[in-house]
């Protein structure tokens, strides 16, 4: 088996688990390799807690500050909480279940509306999260959530992501601008 680098890592984790925007794209609905017995099956609550598992170890390594699971129903997220709470453990990392999730310009609305995500951090990145999430609700209340606010406030939980400064462009030029 190969070492992996930080960086390396961190790519083939994404590639891995790419529940931090919620999408189940490539993931099926029925198990992998159903009436084929030869090959394993994955069935989704299998592969989110993958994910888990794999963005745990991500905050551990210190390659990601915050990382996401994918976006579910709640009743969802109460069959699959208490596994992600052992993961995590395992990894030396905390979970927060995210119910009111701060949208920002990055990703759609629709991606986590009447959804639950679990944050996965460690240290002093949830009270982080809380406080930008608390700017982003006093610019709505002064009515001042627009323009370079409002991007402001995208950029900085793209930062708490760990994402480049590219990959935070490239989001907000995607028009996610329903929040």
């Amino acid at each position: 088996m190969a070492i992996c680098r930080k960086r390396s890592c961190l790519v083939a984790l994404v590639t891995l688990a790419t529940a931090c925007g919620g999408s189940d794209e490539g993931v099926p609905d029925s198990p992998v390799g159903a009436g084929e017995p030869s090959e394993a099956s994955i069935d989704q609550r299998s592969y989110r807690l993958g994910s888990i598992g794999a963005f745990a170890e991500m905050v551990d390594a210190g390659v990601k500050e915050l990382a996401l699971s994918a976006a579910v129903d709640p009743e969802e997220m109460d069959a699959l909480v208490g596994e992600a709470e052992r993961i995590v453990k395992d990894h030396n990392v905390q979970i927060f279940r995210e119910t009111d999730f701060l949208v920002t310009d990055l990703f759609s609305e629709e991606l986590t509306d009447g959804k639950e995500v679990l944050l996965i951090y460690r240290g002093e990145t949830l009270q982080r999260y809380q406080d930008l999430k608390a700017a982003k609700k006093n610019l709505l209340e002064q009515s001042a959530y627009e323009g370079e606010a409002r991007r402001e406030i995208a950029r900085r939980f793209g930062g708490l992501l760990s994402y480049s400064d590219d990959k935070i462009a490239a989001l907000l030029a995607g028009g996610n601008s329903s929040h």
